[in-house]
């Protein structure tokens, strides 16, 4: 029976809410996952209390795991970024839109898959609808009372019904999300892709935490990022190798789950972003596993991110990519109750499957094999997307 210490760092997307919300997940879904593939996970406290995270004892049929997870918190980041007006939203709207159209990058994005353009383009749709109707409220009432008034009466009257009509559209944002969606795009199309400087100082405080891990031992770091926090993962990754910070033979992978990256690689000031995938897709350090599905439709499912990204070179040995493949490891009847639910869809990937595959979360993070071990033998998902479709780099890069 073998044995294995794991340590996890998970970087959660564009998440306003406490990192307390991925415990609950685990505790809800993992137990759901062990009970239908027949092994056991106990979860409490870690030794380590430095962040936010847990400890979780893994029972599989091939040994015992112990594993702490900790997450790498910028929920505060994204916090700042959404705590926005309603006339600044849809200047932000502006904006966004301007920095992917005037750039081409939308144009690039619809090139791949259509899914995640849909959905960028959807927050643009339904907050200019509603602005429409907002205005078509306000001009109905303020004629209305200008017919058997005055329009010095009428006016106040539109505008005021107008922007009645657009706080209460803002109200109902829990349900639509057109606002939080305006802002994740809107933060990530910041500076034409360009980390702002906040962001890079969250990246290097990774980066050091990270570093601190490695030093300890164990037998494998792996770092999971899920969705916008995938290509947060490669830069703070590419920076602990480029700083030679990973001690020589540890065990540091990467699982890169629902990821999103062509919307941030194809801005034209993403050049940090298209070097770092670049640099990290050539090095031995690590083992990097994409796990996307066409399914979600929040996500480039099966885009190898350095492939569209148009950064790859002959020495490029990761991403593995992979599919979740939700047709087949989903039920019909869990099919369909997520249906049309494409945040649930999104974050399936840290959920349960009632018709588990060889990608199990569960099994990954409290299992007894590393990610290299896991996936050792595994070829590529056949529907990979490898064609270039992104600006690539302005420099040589590492061909030179």
């Amino acid at each position: 029976m073998s044995s294995l210490r794991r340590r996890v760092l998970y970087l959660p997307g564009y998440d306003p809410f406490p990192p307390r919300r991925y415990r609950e997940l685990y505790r809800r879904e993992g137990a759901q996952q062990a009970a239908i593939s027949g092994y056991g996970l106990t979860m409490g406290a870690r030794k380590d209390r430095t962040g936010f995270g847990w400890g979780v004892t893994g029972d599989f049929p091939q040994g015992r795991t112990e594993t702490e997870i900790e997450v790498l918190v910028w929920a505060d980041l994204v916090q700042g970024s959404m705590g926005q007006g309603i006339l600044t939203t849809y200047g932000q709207l502006a904006r966004t839109a301007w920095a992917y159209i005037g750039s081409g990058a939308l144009f690039r994005l619809m090139r791949l898959r259509r899914g995640p353009v849909i959905a960028a383009l959807y927050p643009i749709v339904v907050l200019v609808l509603q602005l429409l109707l907002a205005l078509l409220a306000g001009w109905l009432m303020g004629w209305g009372v200008a017919r058997f008034g005055s329009w010095w009466l009428g006016l106040p009257v539109m505008a005021g019904v107008t922007w009645a009509g657009l706080t209460g559209w803002r109200r109902l944002d829990g349900r639509l999300f057109a606002y939080y969606l305006m802002h994740d795009y809107a933060f990530t199309a910041q500076g034409g892709g360009e980390y702002p400087e906040a962001l890079e100082e969250r990246i290097a405080r990774f980066a050091d935490r990270i570093a601190e891990v490695l030093a300890e031992g164990w037998d494998e770091v792996l770092v999971v990022g899920h969705s916008s926090g995938a290509y947060l993962a490669v830069s703070v990754l590419a920076d602990l190798i480029r700083d030679g910070r990973v001690p020589k033979g540890a065990a540091l992978s990467l699982l890169t789950l629902g990821h999103v990256v062509p919307m941030a690689s194809f801005l034209p000031r993403a050049e940090r972003l298209r070097y770092d995938l670049q640099f990290l897709s050539t090095r031995d350090e690590i083992f990097w596993l994409d796990v996307t599905a066409p399914g979600d439709a929040c996500s480039f499912g099966l885009c190898d991110p350095v492939a569209v990204t148009g950064v790859a070179t002959p020495a490029q040995k990761h991403p593995l990519v992979i599919s979740a493949a939700y047709t087949q490891t989903l039920s019909p009847e869990k099919q369909r109750a997520l249906r049309g639910h494409w945040f649930r869809l999104h974050f399936q990937y840290l959920c349960a499957f009632d018709r588990p595959g060889d990608y199990d979360y569960f099994a990954i993070t409290a299992g007894p094999l590393t990610l290299a071990e896991r996936f050792a033998n595994r070829a590529p998902s056949p529907g990979r997307i490898t064609t270039p479709a992104g600006p690539g780099l302005s420099g040589p890069g590492l061909a030179a």
